[in-house]
Protein backbone atom coordinates (compact mmCIF):
# COMPACT_ATOMS: atom_id res chain seq x y z
CA UNK A 1 0.00 0.00 0.00
CA UNK A 2 1.36 3.39 -0.92
CA UNK A 3 1.89 6.12 1.67
CA UNK A 4 -0.78 8.22 -0.03
CA UNK A 5 -3.42 5.45 0.21
CA UNK A 6 -2.49 4.79 3.83
CA UNK A 7 -2.83 8.51 4.64
CA UNK A 8 -6.24 8.71 2.95
CA UNK A 9 -7.41 5.61 4.86
CA UNK A 10 -6.14 7.06 8.16
CA UNK A 11 -7.91 10.36 7.53
CA UNK A 12 -11.13 8.57 6.57
CA UNK A 13 -11.08 6.50 9.77
CA UNK A 14 -10.30 9.59 11.89
CA UNK A 15 -13.17 11.54 10.29
CA UNK A 16 -15.58 8.64 10.80
CA UNK A 17 -14.63 8.34 14.49
CA UNK A 18 -14.97 12.12 14.97
CA UNK A 19 -18.42 12.03 13.37
CA UNK A 20 -19.49 9.15 15.65
CA UNK A 21 -18.37 11.04 18.77
CA UNK A 22 -20.14 14.22 17.62
CA UNK A 23 -23.32 12.28 16.86
CA UNK A 24 -23.19 10.50 20.22
CA UNK A 25 -22.86 13.88 21.98
CA UNK A 26 -25.93 15.25 20.20
CA UNK A 27 -27.92 12.10 21.00
CA UNK A 28 -27.29 12.30 24.77
CA UNK A 29 -30.52 13.20 26.51
CA UNK A 30 -30.35 16.62 28.15
CA UNK A 31 -30.61 16.47 31.91
CA UNK A 32 -32.14 19.96 32.11
CA UNK A 33 -33.31 22.68 29.77
CA UNK A 34 -35.10 25.97 30.10
CA UNK A 35 -38.35 27.36 28.76
CA UNK A 36 -39.75 30.88 28.85
CA UNK A 37 -42.98 31.15 30.81
CA UNK A 38 -45.02 34.28 29.99
CA UNK A 39 -45.45 35.14 33.69
CA UNK A 40 -42.24 33.89 35.27
CA UNK A 41 -39.65 34.27 32.54
CA UNK A 42 -36.99 31.62 32.08
CA UNK A 43 -37.63 28.48 34.18
CA UNK A 44 -35.78 25.21 34.57
CA UNK A 45 -37.26 22.07 33.00
CA UNK A 46 -36.36 18.44 32.55
CA UNK A 47 -34.90 17.32 29.24
CA UNK A 48 -38.52 16.58 28.25
CA UNK A 49 -39.47 20.20 29.02
CA UNK A 50 -41.50 19.47 32.16
CA UNK A 51 -41.25 22.35 34.65
CA UNK A 52 -39.02 21.76 37.66
CA UNK A 53 -40.03 22.84 41.16
CA UNK A 54 -38.59 23.16 44.66
CA UNK A 55 -40.62 22.87 47.86
CA UNK A 56 -39.90 25.57 50.43
CA UNK A 57 -40.90 23.20 53.27
CA UNK A 58 -37.89 21.05 52.45
CA UNK A 59 -34.57 22.35 53.82
CA UNK A 60 -31.52 22.23 51.54
CA UNK A 61 -30.05 18.75 51.21
CA UNK A 62 -33.02 16.91 52.76
CA UNK A 63 -35.96 14.92 51.40
CA UNK A 64 -39.40 15.26 53.02
CA UNK A 65 -41.59 14.72 49.94
CA UNK A 66 -42.25 10.96 49.99
CA UNK A 67 -45.26 8.67 49.54
CA UNK A 68 -48.37 10.52 48.27
CA UNK A 69 -46.36 13.75 48.02
CA UNK A 70 -43.86 12.10 45.66
CA UNK A 71 -46.73 10.72 43.54
CA UNK A 72 -48.15 14.23 43.00
CA UNK A 73 -44.68 15.80 42.84
CA UNK A 74 -42.39 13.20 41.22
CA UNK A 75 -38.74 13.69 42.11
CA UNK A 76 -36.33 14.33 39.24
CA UNK A 77 -34.37 11.08 39.41
CA UNK A 78 -30.91 10.74 37.87
CA UNK A 79 -30.47 7.36 36.22
CA UNK A 80 -27.61 5.10 37.23
CA UNK A 81 -24.46 5.90 35.30
CA UNK A 82 -25.49 9.46 34.43
CA UNK A 83 -22.91 12.02 35.49
CA UNK A 84 -24.45 15.24 36.77
CA UNK A 85 -22.42 18.28 35.78
CA UNK A 86 -21.97 20.83 38.55
CA UNK A 87 -22.58 23.67 36.08
CA UNK A 88 -24.73 23.86 32.96
CA UNK A 89 -24.02 26.51 30.35
CA UNK A 90 -26.52 29.37 30.52
CA UNK A 91 -27.78 28.48 34.02
CA UNK A 92 -26.31 30.25 37.06
CA UNK A 93 -26.16 27.84 40.00
CA UNK A 94 -24.84 24.42 40.93
CA UNK A 95 -26.34 21.02 40.19
CA UNK A 96 -25.81 17.89 42.24
CA UNK A 97 -27.72 14.97 43.73
CA UNK A 98 -29.14 13.83 47.04
CA UNK A 99 -29.96 10.21 47.96
CA UNK A 100 -33.59 9.32 48.53
CA UNK A 101 -34.69 6.52 50.84
CA UNK A 102 -34.17 3.41 48.75
CA UNK A 103 -30.98 4.76 47.19
CA UNK A 104 -32.21 6.65 44.11
CA UNK A 105 -30.28 9.82 43.27
CA UNK A 106 -32.46 12.93 43.05
CA UNK A 107 -31.27 15.96 41.11
CA UNK A 108 -30.58 19.11 43.12
CA UNK A 109 -30.04 22.75 42.20
CA UNK A 110 -28.21 24.90 44.73
CA UNK A 111 -28.66 21.96 47.15
CA UNK A 112 -32.47 22.01 46.82
CA UNK A 113 -34.15 18.75 45.73
CA UNK A 114 -35.96 19.06 42.38
CA UNK A 115 -39.43 17.82 41.45
CA UNK A 116 -41.96 17.97 38.63
CA UNK A 117 -45.74 18.13 38.96
CA UNK A 118 -47.53 14.95 37.84
CA UNK A 119 -50.48 16.75 36.24
CA UNK A 120 -48.52 19.07 33.96
CA UNK A 121 -47.64 18.57 30.34
CA UNK A 122 -44.39 19.63 28.71
CA UNK A 123 -44.06 23.40 28.60
CA UNK A 124 -46.66 24.08 31.31
CA UNK A 125 -46.01 25.86 34.62
CA UNK A 126 -49.27 25.49 36.57
CA UNK A 127 -48.21 25.30 40.21
CA UNK A 128 -45.82 28.14 40.94
CA UNK A 129 -46.44 29.44 44.47
CA UNK A 130 -48.93 26.68 45.28
CA UNK A 131 -48.63 25.29 48.82
CA UNK A 132 -44.95 26.12 49.02
CA UNK A 133 -44.00 24.80 45.58
CA UNK A 134 -42.06 27.15 43.31
CA UNK A 135 -40.87 26.81 39.73
CA UNK A 136 -37.10 27.21 39.52
CA UNK A 137 -36.38 30.53 37.83
CA UNK A 138 -33.17 30.62 35.83
CA UNK A 139 -30.70 33.45 35.80
CA UNK A 140 -27.94 33.37 33.22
Amino acid sequence: MSKRVALVLSLTVALALTAQVALADTMKPQLVRTIVDPKLGKVLTTGGRQAIYVWNKEPKGTIKCTGACAKAWPPVIVKTGVVVPMHVKGIMGEFGTVRRAGGARQLTFNRRALYTYAHESAGQVLCNNVEGWFAVKVHA
